[in-house]
Formats: C-alpha cells, sequence, structure tokens
C-alpha cells in the first residue's frame, strides 16, 4: 500500500520547498513516474527501499546551488582542475533500491565517460525527506556536499562508509568557508569576480617553494 506524508518545511516561509514522501512505492513506480515526468525539472525526486521523495525546490534553494556550483567552476579554472557539471542527472541502480537527483553533480578529470558522478551537492533549505546519504553510499559516489545554514559539510566514501572531512579530496586546498562567504552576493557573475579575486590573493601570499 502506498502511503503519502507531508513532510513539515523547516521554515514556513514562501521560500520553502515542496516535498512530499509516499511509502511502500515499488521500483517500477520510481520508475514511472520518472518516465510520467519526461524533461521537466520538476519535481526532483529520490528513493529509498520503498519511500519516494518528490521535491519541488524554492528559488533560493535554486540559486544557492547554482551559485556553490558557479564558485566550484571558477576555483577548477584558477588552479588547472577539468571538470564538467551534470547538474540533476538522474542516478538509479534498482537492485540497491536507491536513486536520486542531485541539486548539482561534476565528474572531474579527463575521463568524462563514468556512469556516476565523482562529487554531489545537496542544499538542505528545509527540513524533512529521506537519507540521501545513504542512497549516494548505494550508488558509490565517491564525495558529497550538503549546504545547510550557511556551510558546507563534506562527506568522503571510503571502504562503503561515509566519513565526515574537513575539506574536499576532489579540490585539495579549496576553502569552504570561504566559498559560502560569497553565496550571499546580489548575483552570480559578482560572487564569481570577487572569489577568483580571493583566491588569486591567496595565491600571491603563499610562500613560494
Amino acid at each position: 500500500m502506498v502511503i503519502n506524508a507531508t513532510i513539515p518545511p523547516g521554515e514556513h516561509v514562501p521560500t520553502a520547498d515542496q516535498r512530499l514522501v509516499r511509502y511502500g512505492v515499488p521500483w517500477e513506480h520510481f520508475e514511472a513516474e520518472l518516465a510520467l515526468r519526461g524533461d521537466r525539472p520538476v519535481p526532483r525526486m529520490a528513493y529509498l527501499d520503498g519511500a519516494l521523495e518528490l521535491m519541488t525546490p524554492s528559488q533560493r534553494h535554486e540559486n544557492l546551488k547554482s551559485m556553490i556550483g558557479r564558485l566550484i567552476e571558477v576555483y577548477a579554472l584558477e588552479n588547472g582542475i577539468e571538470l564538467s557539471p551534470y547538474g540533476s542527472w538522474t542516478l538509479r541502480n534498482a537492485p540497491q533500491e536507491a536513486g536520486v537527483e542531485p541539486d548539482e553533480c561534476y565528474i572531474v578529470g579527463l575521463d568524462q565517460t563514468k556512469e556516476i558522478p565523482d562529487l554531489a551537492i545537496e542544499v538542505v533549505w528545509t527540513s524533512g525527506g529521506i537519507d540521501k546519504l545513504e542512497i549516494y553510499r548505494r550508488l558509490g559516489v565517491g564525495e558529497v556536499w550538503f549546504w545547510r545554514a550557511g556551510r558546507i559539510a563534506v562527506h568522503v566514501l571510503l571502504d562503503e562508509t561515509y566519513l565526515k572531512a574537513p575539506s574536499s579530496e576532489l579540490f585539495p586546498g579549496l576553502d569552504l568557508e570561504l566559498l559560502c562567504s560569497f553565496l550571499d552576493h546580489p548575483t552570480a557573475t559578482k560572487a564569481m569576480r570577487e572569489f577568483r579575486e580571493a583566491i588569486r590573493h591567496r595565491s600571491d601570499r603563499e610562500p613560494r617553494v
């Protein structure tokens, strides 16, 4: 039997995400929902052990995930790191009963043929929902970032278990606290320009070997 449960938002304001979780949903139903939605960007879906989450992100949610992505790309350009963004790529594994559409994800390196991204990013703008980290673990995503309340938490997969890490293994030297300080800028281009200047300034101050 399918049971619908409305997950209360973490804040009762217009910026809150709209989220619904159904329990007791067969995997085939998840696949059918994806097919019915087609190429539309919403609702974004996640699935774990019979729980199906349907989420329509708020404007601020979408702005945050895009801003984080653009700043990652600035850092990559300044440090010679090859990568490509894959947006809300639908990731799923039927035997593991796990599926998710990240807020943003990246494949890092010249090999862009991987079937799973190296990095997935999730913006936790409102509370509730299913365990996304467990979904990513079953899918084998090497690094997952969760933005919550102005900070980014990094989880690195080691021996099929996520360990919380102080920094990113994919982007050595990236100051995530510094990155987050630019997320409140009025435009993405302003944030990108000023973040680039901050990176260059730090680089100029580093001692030469």
